[in-house]
């Protein structure tokens, strides 16, 4: 498995047919976005709600598995200035532990700069006058969807 920081490096690490998923690792859920099989639009998926470690990966390893996941991006939130902080990481550890599964898939991870992504998204739901409790049920696969959406724009750029 390879831990990527360029976006052109993820496809050609996988398989043809397979999809890229967008996460948003949060410190109470996991939000999840996934990519169509071009590689052109990204969409929510789901939450996985944390609960420990072994759990939670277990809960993403299922659903990688079951949505023919070839490669992940994963949300790095990098302080404002480009720093990285304690997020960053709580983030990084997160993914090498995952490396350290057997049963995780040997799948790509691009590390990506997801700053402002949560942000942005509410601003959108609050603009389309989403109530704060249907805000609070989407936002972070919603988040992932944003994510994933900046590389997939980026991978297609002509």
């Amino acid at each position: 498995m390879a831990i990527i920081e360029n976006a052109a490096d993820l496809t050609p690490l996988m398989s043809k047919g397979q999809r890229l998923m967008g996460l948003d690792l949060g410190t109470k859920t996991i939000g999840m976005a996934t990519a169509d099989i071009d590689h052109k639009i990204a969409t929510p998926f789901d939450t996985i709600r944390r609960k420990k470690f072994g759990l939670d990966v277990a809960a993403l390893e299922n659903v990688l598995m079951g949505e023919n996941i070839g490669g992940l991006v994963m949300g790095l939130p990098l302080n404002m200035d480009g720093s990285s902080g304690p997020r960053v990481q709580a983030t990084k550890a997160f993914v090498r532990n995952c490396i350290g599964r057997p049963s995780f898939p040997d799948i790509p991870i691009l590390l990506w700069d997801e700053r402002l992504s949560t942000a942005a998204v509410e601003r959108t739901l609050i603009a389309a006058d989403t109530s704060r409790a249907k805000r609070a049920t989407v936002i972070d696969k919603m988040a992932a969807a944003y994510i994933l959406q900046g590389v997939l724009d980026l991978l297609n750029r002509d």
